[in-house]
């Protein structure tokens, strides 16, 4: 660990520094109310997560065109403000609007863009809201919606978003949704024009005259994408106002939920069976099956547990495979490259079975004083797709230090992910000289 001494002590001074000005934890927000009984009104809130960081990169990296095995940058994740409200007695509108990653890379002076803009019906008020726009109302499974002012991790469980930026904008699309809660079933359903892949901020790959048997996404105008997602709740229920679901609640709920959901669209994906033959087109298929369990241990410490588990089934046409990585530090890659690509990229999302499993546990309220508490936890990604030979695992140990629960938070993330290179058959297999790399994140967290 002696490479990532100068992160650990960069985390120790920042934590000095926000010991000085750590506060307790408050639950009031600000809302502008547009008439006298208080039912109508319009709020705005903001988050911003800072990223220090410490990356292994991937074999052949390369920042412009100069050789990297290893780098060291700050940068911010994401910069988000949502605005909202409930106009009538039936309709409730949401914005949200911000950056994501922009690091040392990016172009600079990004523009804010538009994550979410939507307006909804209470057909039956709770039970029954029709809504239309940019939305984030997807299925699958739990975290294909993540809120990311809440998560356990550091980061989103990204493996859960299969196509992201890819035909959609940061896991939203343009649609019509519908959704509610009878009694303890949540559901909510969705009817979204994906993006054209020609429209993608980073290019997507097309289908190679010679490659045979490995499926691309298609460049043919996209179908129509269905998605649906339904979850029963044990014990409390959750909010659904918003489609992002919590991570974590800190103690606050005793939430136990079993859920499962679908995405499909036609002829999303095309192959060719032989070298130079037909394109064949087929859809895309999401199928998952998730528990959720949040709830304190021990009420008057303020102990909780935190627990979740997915299983999802991806069919996106034979052997297709893509690597993604969170802001990336590298923009390039040479002939010494992997399969995975430049610089933190992870072989992510392909056809096949995933295993995804978090947990995560509040340790008492006063552990730190009038400075908090920790969170330790630990996730963990077993990826057995079609390409690989053998089921590949990525996995993140990290704790959170909560001095306002989710307003003021540091964290300390490593990650370690696999390193995939060609085998002696069509099969990828791990890079046999450097099977994995590391990544070491320290991250402030603010919102309002």
């Amino acid at each position: 660990m002696k490479k990532y001494s100068h992160m650990l002590l960069l985390a120790g001074i920042l934590m000095m520094a926000i010991i000085t000005s750590a506060k307790a934890q408050t639950d009031k927000e600000v809302k502008l109310f547009l008439n006298q009984e208080q039912t109508h009104w319009v709020k705005g809130t903001g988050l911003g997560q800072i990223w220090v960081r410490y990356t292994d990169l991937n074999p052949g990296s390369t920042v412009f065109g100069t050789p990297k095995d290893q780098t060291f940058d700050v940068g911010l994740r994401r910069v988000r403000y949502q605005v909202m409200g409930q106009i009538t007695d039936q309709v409730f509108v949401y914005t949200q609007f911000g950056i994501n990653s922009f690091g040392s890379l990016s172009g600079r002076k990004p523009g804010l863009f538009l994550h979410d803009v939507t307006a909804e019906y209470a057909v039956i008020k709770s039970k029954l809201s029709l809504g239309a726009g940019l939305h984030g109302w997807n299925g699958t499974v739990r975290y294909s919606s993540s809120s990311v002012g809440s998560i356990l991790g550091l980061d989103l469980p990204y493996i859960e978003e299969a196509t992201n930026d890819v035909t959609d904008q940061f896991v939203r699309k343009l649609g019509v949704y519908a959704k509610g809660q009878l009694g303890k079933l949540d559901y909510r359903i969705s009817v979204s024009n994906p993006f054209p892949v020609q429209t993608a901020l980073s290019p997507i790959p097309v289908l190679p005259n010679n490659v045979s048997n490995i499926a691309y996404y298609s460049a043919a105008a996209p179908a129509i994408n269905y998605q649906g997602y339904f979850f029963w709740q044990f014990l409390d229920k959750e909010a659904n106002q918003i489609p992002y679901m919590t991570g974590t609640y800190l103690g606050k709920k005793r939430v136990f939920n079993i859920g499962g959901g679908f995405s499909t669209q036609d002829h999303a994906m095309e192959y060719r069976e032989i070298d130079a033959g037909q394109v064949i087109q087929q859809g895309s298929k999401q199928v998952g099956l998730d528990v959720f369990y949040d709830a304190p241990i021990n009420v008057e410490k303020g102990t909780a547990l935190t627990a979740y588990a997915a299983l999802i089934d991806y069919d996106f046409g034979p052997n297709y495979l893509r690597s993604a990585g969170a802001m990336n530090p590298a923009n390039g890659v040479n002939d010494q490259g992997s399969f995975n690509g430049p610089g933190n990229n992870i072989p992510l999302i392909g056809t096949g079975q995933v295993y995804y499993a978090q947990v995560g546990y509040l340790m008492k309220k006063d552990l730190l004083g009038k400075l908090g508490t920790l969170q330790p936890y630990a996730q963990f990604i077993v990826s057995d797709y079609q390409r690989v030979e053998t089921a590949i695992t990525t996995y993140d140990v990290g704790v959170n230090w909560l001095q306002a629960g989710h307003r003021s938070k540091l964290s300390l993330d490593y990650q370690s992910r696999p390193i995939l290179a060609k085998g002696e058959t069509e099969k990828l297999v791990k890079n046999e000289s450097d099977p994995r790399k590391g990544m070491l994140v320290l991250q402030y967290q603010f919102s309002f």
